[in-house]
């Protein structure tokens, strides 16, 4: 049993899902003893994935799908982090949406008004239906300083097979042709902080981050002084880790053996 204060005042864990929890259409052995270690200490969690490209159902879908059934309001997208925003922000204005049928759906359910004309926004989510038309018409109205958010930064999305560019990639391309960078939201920005600490109704204190990605999972927690947990189980090595620059409160091999730090 190790040994540690770092999460002597966390309430909820805020833990990442793919190379995290699972990996491709498998929970990481362990994974759940965790959530029950959770519980019998008396704290709770809730899932955060950056990939806007899939809602709560398809998240669900997948866990139950994997013998590990939740209910819906314990999975948060940055996509919920950008509606949010927007709302907040930029009521009643007219978006263009880069995003497939998922994510335009829940800008329709979010009270998001989307047009294909004379937008007052732009934003760019994981589009997975992206056409060159699409990347067109946004180049354009970027170029003529439409306002500009994305929902997330990272670069690829890890697939069965290898790997997919994800936003960040597109935010780069459209950076290239336009010079423009949007406003992001997502791991590991304040917004994504600010938006689950009102969700959950607790101070910055009260959560931490796990994850297997340092620039997302891991830097959120650093940039704002909230413990955090980089896992080994997913795409960072005790190697790159290392070598990065960016500090976890603990490392652990998986999410079992953070269990031992509760």
């Amino acid at each position: 049993m190790k040994t540690s204060s770092v999460f002597n005042k966390t309430k909820y864990f805020i833990i990442d899902m793919d190379g995290t929890f699972y990996l491709g259409n498998r929970i990481i052995d362990g994974a759940p003893s965790f959530i029950e270690k959770l519980w019998d200490t008396g704290r709770d969690f809730r899932f955060f994935t950056n990939n806007s490209s899939n809602n709560v159902a398809v998240c669900c879908e997948k866990l139950a799908k994997m013998g590990f059934p939740v209910s819906e309001d314990r999975i948060i997208i940055s996509s919920h982090v950008t509606i949010d925003y927007l709302k907040k922000n930029y009521p009643g204005k007219k978006v263009y949406l880069l995003g497939n049928e998922r994510l335009t759906a829940d800008f329709i359910a979010g009270g998001i008004l989307l047009t294909e004309t004379d937008p007052d926004l732009i934003v760019l989510g994981f589009d997975t239906t992206l056409t060159y038309e699409k990347i067109r018409k946004a180049a354009n109205r970027l170029a003529a300083g439409v306002p500009y958010i994305a929902t997330h930064p990272d670069f690829n999305c890890p697939m069965a097979d290898g790997f997919m560019p994800d936003t960040g990639s597109m935010i780069e391309m459209f950076a290239a042709s336009t010079g423009r960078r949007p406003l992001v939201m997502g791991k590991p920005m304040t917004q994504t902080v600010d938006y689950i600490t009102a969700l959950l109704g607790c101070e910055r204190d009260e959560i931490a981050f796990v994850g297997d990605r340092l620039e997302t999972d891991i830097a959120i927690g650093m940039n704002h002084n909230i413990p955090t947990a980089l896992v080994l189980s997913g795409v960072t090595s005790i190697e790159s880790y290392r070598r990065s620059g960016i500090n976890a409160s603990v490392v652990v091999k998986n999410l079992a053996h953070l269990g031992d730090y509760l």
